[in-house]
């Protein structure tokens, strides 16, 4: 019998870890968190120091009732969950649940945690258990209050001012704010023209490509030569002076050295698996959770391939650093060997140095020995990690450099550079990849790659003549910053302190999937629906989408799981002068301030206004205005344009809608439009959707034509006219034909017909039968329940008012009475 009882967060890693510690422990998953803030407004009471109100997350309650029984014929409980602030909460929140209902008594509880799980990690865990970590729970619990305070508060004031379903995020909104930016920079971007002047020469069959940077004994800069004249005047300059040959001036050799990147954090790791292995954080994040539970690498042997992979620390264990000097020795060869072990400094104030950077568990398990008990994502992460980690610990490669003037006349110089690369060191094994330059507005950046290129150069000596082979002009111009990939975004997110490495894709997923950015050839673009989102936000809440206000809040947060600052200050901190801005907001704007409709001209016919604008289901054209006599004409947008894309040139294409198609034989008008649910052909009262297979064919209801709208206009009668099975008079119940089969229906309720029964023999009794034993529609209870509460609550009103009336008659006839009462005893008294 088991006598210890252990809880991690996935089945994978239970599996993993179970077969290491093997008797005496079982090992259960908590499948994530076990419980959460009840999910409605009133789920923090800030007049009550923040109280939060937990419920047990519903999915998750077959998996808590499995570890209370388990816990049963335990002595000891040990939870290890994730070294993180997540991990300490799962830990925390189950240990609450336990405690609650009588579970852990008599129970001995213990917290360990590991880096890696591997034998030696997990026994070492298990020997050194600590306490629950309180401060890293509160100030998980403190992240959790404010994403849910700005959620529940600011979600709901974007449903009244724009539209319903959208939400606001406490680090996506600062995320969006940055990709909305950079796409304002690249529209008012202003391109410059600029040329650059090559010349070719050659010496021993090779061509050296040589670049001008002394012309008529000034430098050239990058704007020097800016039009077509100036560089066919330079060029014709050139050819005069040279003479049909280039003179080496001056020769300058250099040694140069490269050193190795660090080991990956999780932040660079997202970067590097986007920029080449093409991942998405998410699907990095993904991969490198299952390396880390755990890969049956053959042999029956489960091993965790890395290192926890939520983690900014650059630090490598003493026998990690022990196994990679010995594999490098052995495997590379000692002249790749440092003298001494690289350490690398984070420069992160933050960077929790007591975690270690992303390695292999074991830098003996070689990629391509385990490559086929991998899978093809698995394998090229695992690759990339290993490959990063044997790198930082080799020797600097070595590079020889050479820098060759050739003079062109007496006023004129070109520059050939080139590189060797002498001993190639960690080089061998792996090259970081960069960016895009993201100050390249004057394309700098591009010139500069284009010289730096490593290429070999002939071996030339100072006075040496180089026949002239052409010279070349070249034509540029200025580039705007490039838009965010995913790498570059979780740099920048990085760089300016916005959430933390392990957030880093939940942001980037969570913006895609509430549709204000896109996603294009790994690019990210924000829909019109982003931008209206930021421009309000910025507009009414600056504070709370500044960089620097959520990289302060991110910083207390670590303060508080340091234990050095209390959670309770830094929610009233942030809770009391925003709810006062929600709440001006809410009182003070109008859906019109925040409509954001943009000026597209004046319509032609009328003189009125056009105008291009967001409404409740989606981006729509507009002629005139709302307080006009004559109604307002409106046309939505077509799929895959912005509101940006609509000028005077393409905005009457808008309003072609309906188009009248013709009419069917029974003289029906067919016409096709876009409704709130897509594109659709209308006949008669009849609407039949656009199907898809037609418009992945390019049909839309701006193109359709009257033969291909027939055949859907045929197909929907044909379905309307078989649609009635059976009817019954004085009775709802119908017995139809759907797009699954035969079914009885009474408009609220659907029930199946027994395989046995010929729909059309049904009884009466016999459907309301099977109507009564069908299943509710989802969600019919909840409706009818809160219908019910509804129509309660207009009955307590009605019921109130009754009152409140009789009352009132009542109190009239009191004083009607006391009145005449009054009038009579004066009238006695005057008698």
């Amino acid at each position: 019998m088991s006598n210890s009882l252990l809880i991690v967060e996935s089945p994978a890693k239970a599996k993993t870890i179970k077969k290491y510690l093997g008797k005496g422990f079982h090992v259960l998953a908590s499948y994530g968190h076990v419980r959460d803030l009840i999910p409605k407004t009133g789920a923090i009471d800030p007049d009550d120091h923040f109280s939060m109100k937990y419920q047990l997350i519903e999915k998750n309650e077959k998996h808590v009732d499995a570890i209370k029984k388990a816990l049963k014929k335990a002595d000891t409980l040990y939870l290890a969950t994730d070294l993180d602030r997540e991990g300490e909460a799962i830990s925390w929140h189950l240990y609450e649940l336990l405690k609650e209902d009588g579970s852990l008594k008599d129970k001995t509880v213990h917290r360990i945690a590991f880096n890696e799980i591997t034998k030696r990690a997990l026994r070492e865990a298990v020997d050194n258990p600590r306490e629950l970590s309180m401060p890293m729970v509160n100030a998980q619990q403190a992240r959790r209050g404010l994403d849910y305070l700005v959620g529940f508060n600011l979600s709901p004031l974007l449903w009244k001012k724009i539209q319903r379903g959208l939400s606001a995020g406490r680090v996506q909104s600062p995320a969006l704010r940055m990709i909305v930016s950079r796409e304002e920079e690249i529209e008012a971007f202003d391109s410059k023209e600029y040329w650059t002047i090559l010349a070719d020469t050659e010496k021993d069959n090779k061509k050296i490509s040589s670049k001008l940077r002394i012309y008529n004994n000034e430098k050239v800069s990058q704007f020097t030569i800016n039009n077509t004249e100036l560089a066919e005047t330079a060029q014709k300059s050139l050819l005069s002076a040279s003479n049909g040959k280039l003179v080496v001036s001056k020769i300058t050799k250099k040694q140069t050295k490269r050193n190795p990147s660090p080991p990956f954090t999780t932040s660079t790791l997202q970067q590097e698996a986007s920029r080449k292995l093409g991942f998405s954080a998410q699907r990095t994040m993904r991969t490198a959770q299952q390396l880390y539970e755990g890969i049956d690498i053959g042999g029956g042997e489960t091993v965790g391939l890395i290192s926890y992979m939520r983690t900014d620390s650059l630090m490598l264990s003493q026998d990690a650093l022990d196994e990679l000097r010995e594999l490098i020795s052995n495997r590379y060869g000692k002249e790749n060997l440092p003298d001494e072990a690289r350490v690398f400094k984070n420069k992160s104030k933050n960077a929790q140095e007591a975690h270690e950077a992303i390695r292999p568990t074991s830098a003996n398990h070689i990629p391509d020995q385990i490559k086929s008990a991998l899978k093809p994502d698995q394998f090229k992460l695992y690759e990339l990690i290993w490959k990063r980690t044997v790198a930082c610990q080799m020797v600097q490669a070595t590079l020889d450099t050479v820098a060759v003037d050739l003079n062109c006349g007496d006023a004129n110089q070109f520059r050939a550079n080139g590189s060797t690369i002498k001993h190639p060191g960690f080089m061998a094994v792996y090259m970081e990849d960069q960016d895009d330059a993201e100050t390249e507005s004057d394309n700098e950046a591009d010139d500069k790659k284009k010289d730096d290129d490593e290429k070999f150069l002939p071996e030339l000596t100072e006075g040496e003549e180089l026949r002239l082979l052409e010279v070349i002009t070249n034509q540029h111009f200025t580039k705007p910053p490039p838009r965010y990939t995913e790498a570059s975004l979780v740099k920048a997110l990085e760089e300016y302190g916005i959430g933390r490495p392990s957030t880093y894709a939940n942001i980037i997923s969570t913006l895609v999937y509430r549709e204000y950015v896109e996603n294009e050839n790994r690019r990210f673009t924000p829909t019109d629906m982003g931008r209206i989102v930021n421009q309000f936000l910025t507009q009414y809440f600056e504070t709370y989408v500044d960089y620097d206000f959520t990289a302060r809040l991110e910083d207390e947060l670590d303060s508080i799981s340091r234990g050095e600052s209390e959670w309770l200050p830094l929610m009233e901190n942030f809770w009391t002068p925003f709810i006062k801005k929600v709440e001006d907001i809410d009182e003070n704007v109008s859906r019109a301030d925040v409509a954001q409709s943009r000026d597209v001209g004046t319509d032609k016919e009328s003189g009125k206004p056009i105008t291009v604008r967001m409404g409740p289901y989606g981006a729509f054209a507009q002629i005139g205005d709302k307080d006009d006599e004559d109604k307002p004409r409106f046309a939505s947008l077509k799929p895959g344009q912005k509101m940006n894309d609509i000028t005077m040139d393409n905005v009457y294409d808008l309003f072609v809608l309906p188009r009248l198609l013709g009419e069917t034989d029974e003289g029906e008008e067919v016409s096709s439009n876009v409704g709130r649910f897509g594109p659709y052909v209308k006949f008669g009262k009849f609407f039949v959707s656009i199907r898809k297979e037609f418009q992945e064919k390019g049909v839309d209801p701006y193109n359709i034509d009257f033969e291909t709208a027939m055949i859907l206009v045929r197909e929907k009668k044909e379905f309307e006219a078989n649609k009635y099975i059976k009817t019954f008079d004085d009775s709802e119940i119908q017995v139809l034909n759907g797009r699954y089969g035969p079914y009885i229906t009474d408009g609220n309720k659907n029930a199946k017909i027994p395989k046995d029964r010929e729909p059309a023999s049904l009884t009466l009794a016999e459907c309301e039968a099977l109507i009564e034993a069908a299943p509710e529609r989802k969600g019919k209870k909840k409706k009818a329940a809160k219908k019910k509460v509804a129509k309660k609550k207009v009955a307590k009103k009605k019921t109130v008012k009754k009152k409140n009336a009789k009352k009132k008659t009542v109190k009239k006839k009191a004083a009607k009475k006391k009145t005449a009462k009054k009038k009579a005893v004066k009238k006695k008294s005057a008698d």
